[in-house]
Order: C-alpha cells, then sequence, then structure tokens
C-alpha cells in the first residue's frame, strides 16, 4: 500500500485494503492520500514524495474533471452528501480504460465531511482505443451502454440485450460477465436461432444415453455446464413457442430434468439474453410468452447501432485492422475514415468488419487510403438492379459472393478455420455456404 496520510486517517487507509477493487483515499481539494494493493496493481504505484490530484493521475487534466466538461463524482457527492456513481475513461499503463467510478464520502460524528473513498472498477472488455480490447468506443451512446453494463453486473439481476443484429451483443454479454462475481466460472452461451424443440430441449437441458435416435451416450445440457456461472440465450426471440413454458419453468424453479430422464437437477447461474426482435410486439401477437417477457426483461440493455455512433467508427475500423492483420501496422487515412463514417451499415460493426478485411485484401501497401475504402465498399454483396445500364448485365448475387469468399481464401491460404474466424461465422457454417454457392451456380448453367 503507497501511504500519502497522516495519524488522523491511518484507520480509513487501513480500510481501503477490505474492498475488493482498486480503491483510493482522497481529500476534500482532491489531493490521494492513500491506495491500496489493488489499485497499485491495477493503475500503479504513486510516487509517495509527490502530491497529486486525482483529476490529474485518472485523466491529466489541470482542473476537476466538473471544469474539463466531465461528469465529477467528488463535486458530486460533496453537493449530496451521499454516495455517487459515474463512468469514466481513465489513463491506465494500458492506455484508455473505461471505469465505472463509485464515490464514498466519509464523515465524522457530527457530520462533518472528511475524505472520500473512491472505487474504481475497469468495465471488462472495455476501453477508449486499447486495440486488444473487445468493446471499443467513447461515443455518448456507447458510454450510456457501459454504464448499464457498469450497473448491472455486479448483481445477480438478469439481463436483456436489445439491438440490430452485428452491434456486439454477445461482447455485452460477456463484459456482464466478467465484471461479475460469477466471472471465474464460465459463461455458457446458447444460439436460440434455427433450434427445433427437440433440439433446443436436447441442447439446453441436456438428454441420457438412449432418450432417442442418435443418442449414443449421456450428454449434459448447457444449463447444467453453466452451473455456478452465467448462461446467455442469444436470439432469444427465436426460441420455439412450446419450448418457453420449459425455459420460463427453468427461470422459476432454477430446476430441469435431462430428456429421456426422471432426475430432476438444478443449476445455479445468471441469465442474459439478447435479441434484436421486438419481443412486446411479439408478445401481443401471440409469439412470445407474456409471463416469460416479464422473467427475463429484468434490466434491458440497448447496444446501439453504428448509425448511433459514428463517431467510434474510424476507432472501431482501425481496432478491427490490428486483429485481422495479426499485429502488422497499417495506417487508416482521414479521407479513408471519413468515408467509412458517411457509409449506411446495415449489419452494423460485423458488416464494418467485412469492409476492413477486403481492404487488407485490396491494399498493395500498408496504408488504407480513401482509394481502397471505394474499392471495398464496392465489393459489398448486394443486389442491383436487373435491368441492363449502360451495357452492364445484371450481376448474379451469389456469383458476386462466390467472388468475394475465393479472394478472402486466397489471401489467407485457403485456411477455412481463419477465414470463417474472420466472416464471423463457424467453419461448418463457411462449408455449407460454399457448397450452396456451387449449387446455384450448377442451377443456372
Amino acid at each position: 500500500m503507497s501511504l500519502i496520510a497522516t495519524d488522523k486517517n491511518m484507520p480509513l487507509v487501513e480500510i481501503l485494503e477490505g474492498f475488493d477493487c482498486p480503491a483510493i483515499l482522497v481529500s476534500a481539494d482532491y489531493t490521494i492520500l492513500a491506495t491500496n494493493a489493488r489499485y497499485e496493481e491495477a493503475f500503479g504505484k504513486l510516487n509517495p514524495d509527490v502530491s497529486h490530484r486525482c483529476f490529474q493521475v485518472s485523466h491529466g487534466y489541470e482542473v476537476p474533471c466538473d471544469q474539463a466538461g466531465e461528469d465529477c463524482p467528488l463535486g458530486a457527492a460533496k453537493q449530496s452528501g451521499h454516495k455517487e456513481r459515474v463512468l469514466h475513461i481513465h489513463q491506465t499503463p494500458r492506455g484508455k480504460e473505461h471505469v465505472d467510478v463509485e464515490m464514498l464520502p466519509i464523515h465524522d460524528q457530527q457530520g462533518e465531511l472528511l475524505y472520500f473513498v473512491e472505487l474504481l472498477r475497469p468495465v471488462p472488455m472495455a476501453s477508449g482505443d486499447i486495440a486488444d480490447r473487445e468493446l471499443v468506443g467513447e461515443s455518448p451512446a456507447f458510454e450510456k451502454m457501459l454504464a448499464r453494463i457498469a450497473r448491472v453486473a455486479h448483481t445477480e439481476a438478469a439481463a436483456l440485450l436489445l439491438g440490430e443484429s452485428g452491434t456486439g451483443k454477445e461482447l455485452a454479454a460477456k463484459a456482464i460477465h466478467m465484471a461479475s462475481s460469477r466471472s471465474d466460472k464460465p459463461m455458457v452461451t446458447l444460439e436460440c436461432a434455427g433450434l427445433t424443440d427437440a433440439l433446443f430441449e436436447s441442447e439446453l437441458f441436456g438428454h441420457v444415453k438412449g432418450a432417442f435416435t442418435g443418442a449414443h451416450a449421456d450428454k449434459k445440457g448447457l444449463v447444467e455446464l453453466a452451473d455456478g456461472g452465467t448462461l446467455f440465450l442469444d436470439e432469444l426471440g427465436d426460441i420455439p413457442l412450446t419450448m418457453q413454458v420449459k425455459l420460463l419453468r427453468l427461470l422459476e424453479t432454477g430446476t430441469f430434468r435431462p430428456v429421456g430422464s426422471a432426475e430432476v437437477k438444478r443449476s445455479d447461474f445468471r441469465l442474459i439474453c439478447a435479441t434484436h426482435k421486438n419481443l412486446l410486439t411479439m408478445v401481443d401477437r401471440g409469439e412470445f410468452r407474456n409471463d416469460l417477457f416479464y422473467r427475463i426483461n429484468v434490466f434491458p440493455i440497448y447496444v446501439p447501432s453504428l448509425s448511433e455512433r459514428r463517431e467510434d467508427i474510424p476507432r472501431i475500423a482501425r481496432t478491427l485492422l490490428s486483429r485481422l492483420s495479426n499485429g502488422n501496422k497499417y495506417q487508416l487515412t482521414s479521407s479513408a475514415a471519413k468515408l467509412l463514417k458517411q457509409h449506411k451499415y446495415r449489419g452494423n460493426i460485423r458488416e464494418l468488419r467485412n469492409i476492413m478485411n477486403r481492404a487488407l485484401v485490396l491494399t498493395d501497401t500498408n496504408v488504407i487510403d480513401d482509394q481502397v475504402i471505394e474499392l471495398s465498399l464496392e465489393e459489398d454483396v448486394s443486389y442491383k438492379s436487373p435491368a441492363k445500364q449502360d451495357g452492364e448485365q445484371w450481376t448474379d448475387l451469389r456469383s458476386h459472393e462466390l467472388s468475394y469468399l475465393q479472394r478472402i481464401l486466397e489471401a489467407h491460404d485457403d485456411d477455412k478455420d481463419r477465414v470463417a474466424e474472420i466472416l464471423g461465422i463457424s467453419t461448418r457454417s463457411l462449408y455449407r455456404k460454399l457448397q450452396q454457392i456451387d449449387e446455384s451456380k450448377l442451377d443456372l448453367k
């Protein structure tokens, strides 16, 4: 522990070590008096011979946060007299990171304000500009989402992630899990789209040997595997209506029976769900159970689309370039970034990822400029008018898609596992897509 303290605050200094997160003791004039061991591990040691102000250390500001255009939890706690909480971007040894800040005012027996204990909980997987983090951004819409993630993560409340396809709902779910008390246990994911009743039940609850044709051995379900951890149901709106009642029973009792078994099992898990569908509309149409909706919609979190956070697009694009290029240095020019910000994204971050991968294939240098981005956007798979225009023929969608996939495969030495990872799909899905495209080409001949 680093001490820059007097005898008067020694008892409070010792209390800092009782917190399970980085913590500092701060005076009313923003001076850091002491830090705990977890703070030193996360943010580094402070020089005890130098006076440090919290706004200088965390942000590099010369004035308090509220004078620099940001919310100041210490100032707010001074005014309210009780604890305050805010999401900040802090300077750390690793770069900019999002940190959930909680300020606790400390009073004496007469009610006089003495000090503040500041708790700093970094939001897992989130950063302002660090390429090895999954969630990247600084826009108001992005920070609003992170603030809600930070709020719910330390509770056991069920979270419902809402938003368009490709916005990063699964990453948001991982961030909640990693910041929770269950982070040392697994997060188990079930992709609900396209599952039949029987397959959904078997995947979720497991089955015993001989329960059905092909059940050659006992299999644990995802509910059992998630015991102690987190169960993430992706695309919840696609769960068959007949299976929704069994899911509801699981959530209300914590018990289940594997398919073909009479044994009742119990699982303790934290539930996170995600969907791009309007569940209330589905409830009105009788496609989703009303009781299940209110069982899962405890703490909704909206995951914004790229159109709602355009200022983040260049930062996300540069992060994707770093990941897709296996650490090789590529420069995205300002003109290229401007073009990316103007593009209308139907697939959100998933689409932007594909565009940046095309750019890596199409560029001949380590510079991604606006011309490369224009070529990458032209490669986008889209339907064109079947009518001939200026002598151009109707371009078949499947043929265009196959051409693009072939170029990606060539660029990665026909490594289908790597290409599937880049495209955000399973290797099996890639093989199926290539087979479907080949079959459609034969049909056209």
